[in-house]
């Protein structure tokens, strides 16, 4: 079973996310193992605080490489078989769905979260295997890209879908090509003020291999 750890500050934020959908069948028929690591559990102080002010001053604060190293330390020490280490950053590599179907070949993932002004880049150099960016935009913390990139890999594991079929042909299942157009019942749907909104012909007429050339040739690329 594949496990992932998570290490933050605000591990409350994890509470609604992973009870849900297609993570919580995951978790319950046992494809995944998640677990959430308050960061402050490894402080260094009585105050439980993980955050020093930077050298060389500067606005805010910055996580500590210490009780990042021991909670790592811990957690690596109870794993079997391969450990990846990810590292949110803005600064990072930018996710993609190619990663993704690379991060789910891997036994345990452990995702530190960052928080504040940044990490002591220490983390970066000498304890992270990669470091991620969800896109071109700072965020608050790092949570939510942890969320993001956990959920992306989970419903790549076998059976997590439920269908084998349904991540074959997603968005971005080829290198730099979205999914191709959708629809369902109703094939007329009539709006209030009179318009009459339609599905395509041709993927209502039985005909499967015109239906999968529409498919192909309606496939966006990026």
């Amino acid at each position: 079973m594949r496990e992932i750890h998570i290490l933050t500050v605000f591990p409350e934020m994890f509470d609604g996310p992973f009870k849900y959908s297609i993570i919580k069948r995951a978790t319950y028929n046992g494809l995944i193992k998640i677990q959430i690591h308050d960061l402050r559990k490894w402080s260094m102080n009585n105050y439980h605080s993980v955050d020093d002010h930077p050298f060389g001053g500067g606005p805010g604060m910055l996580m500590q490489v210490e009780p990042i190293y021991k909670a790592l330390k811990e957690i690596r020490a109870a794993l079997r078989g391969k450990v990846m280490v990810i590292l949110t950053s803005a600064k990072g590599e930018l996710y993609t769905q190619k990663r993704a179907r690379e991060l789910v070949s891997v036994d345990n993932i452990i995702i530190i979260a960052g928080h504040y002004e940044g990490i002591d880049n220490r983390v970066a150099e000498h304890l992270a295997d990669l470091e991620l960016s969800i896109g071109k935009f700072v965020l608050s913390g790092g949570e939510l890209p942890a969320m993001i990139i956990i959920d992306s890999i989970i419903r790549l594991i076998p059976g997590a879908l439920g269908n084998e079929e349904s991540p074959v042909e997603e968005s971005y299942s080829e290198p730099d090509l979205l999914e191709y157009p959708q629809y369902t019942r109703p094939a007329e749907f009539k709006t209030d003020d009179g318009q009459t909104w339609t599905v395509p012909d041709v993927l209502i007429n039985g005909n499967h291999k015109e239906i999968t050339k529409w498919r192909k040739d309606h496939q966006k690329s990026i």
